[in-house]
């Protein structure tokens, strides 16, 4: 008999079919064939992928879920991976373009995005389901008090689509929160028109200090320069990330003069 493996790392195991098939369904890229799933569990979503036409691999930490993905998905074999998707070797394990899709664990789902960016070249799409609250944040646009870095960055190189709601009871066990799920589907410009290690330094500091002014929260990063843009006077959750590009090309001119 097959043990249900236990609840890990923060993970609701969803129970009900139809929004799984919804989740999995929400994918449209066409051309892209290898899909990565994270945080599988008793394979609700790993059902509705193998029937399409994906090469598809689990990433999965639980021992106990491992042995439950090997006794009922014989079939994945070696695409089984039983590893932390968040210390995994990305570029080295999958060599061309990827899909990731997963129920995310609440506890990690931002560290997994965080992931994602590092290897986007790599990955065109992602669906995740994620605490509503979460999932909220990161598809608002600027001038929402919610919008803060992950909203901006992931923004700056995905297309972002909050889907649907998901209801605590389709989950177990129930968690105390609603899920919402997001779809991201890359945009054709990979790299962006700044210098993209002080874009993310200056969105970090700008909203480590939210409350303040750009011109108050960067002066650590400006020291003597000044810039004189109305920009400054905005807070950081007023900026598009368009005008954190623009404000990253006026910074490196003045720190660079």
């Amino acid at each position: 008999m097959n043990v249900r493996p236990k609840k890990h790392l923060g993970q609701h195991f969803l129970k009900d079919k139809k929004i799984a098939e919804d989740i999995v369904n929400s994918l449209i890229s066409k051309d892209i064939k290898t899909v990565v799933e994270v945080g599988p569990g008793m394979g609700v979503l790993t059902d509705f992928l193998l029937e399409k036409d994906f090469t598809t691999y689990v990433v999965e930490l639980d021992s106990e879920s491992v042995e439950y993905l090997h006794n009922n998905y014989p079939q994945l074999g070696d695409r089984i991976l039983q590893a932390d998707f968040l210390k995994m070797d990305f570029e080295n394990i999958f060599k061309t373009q990827t899909i990731i899709i997963g129920n995310f664990p609440y506890n990690i789902s931002s560290q997994i995005l965080f992931k994602v960016l590092e290897h986007k070249e790599l990955i065109p799409e992602v669906v995740g389901m994620f605490q509503k609250e979460v999932a909220e944040r990161i598809a608002s646009k600027p001038g929402n008090k919610v919008y803060g870095i992950l909203s901006v960055l992931m923004q700056a190189y995905y297309n972002v689509e909050y889907l649907f709601t998901v209801e605590p009871e389709v989950f177990n066990p129930p968690p105390k929160v609603r899920s919402g799920v997001i779809r991201f589907t890359r945009k054709d410009t990979i790299q962006l028109d700044c210098n993209e290690k002080l874009f993310k330094t200056i969105i970090k500091a700008g909203f480590n200090q939210r409350r303040k002014t750009l011109r108050n929260s960067l002066k650590g990063l400006l020291g003597e320069a000044k810039i004189e843009n109305d920009i400054m006077n905005k807070r950081p959750e007023q900026l598009s990330w368009q005008e954190f590009v623009v404000l990253t090309n006026m910074l490196e001119s003045e720190i660079n003069k």
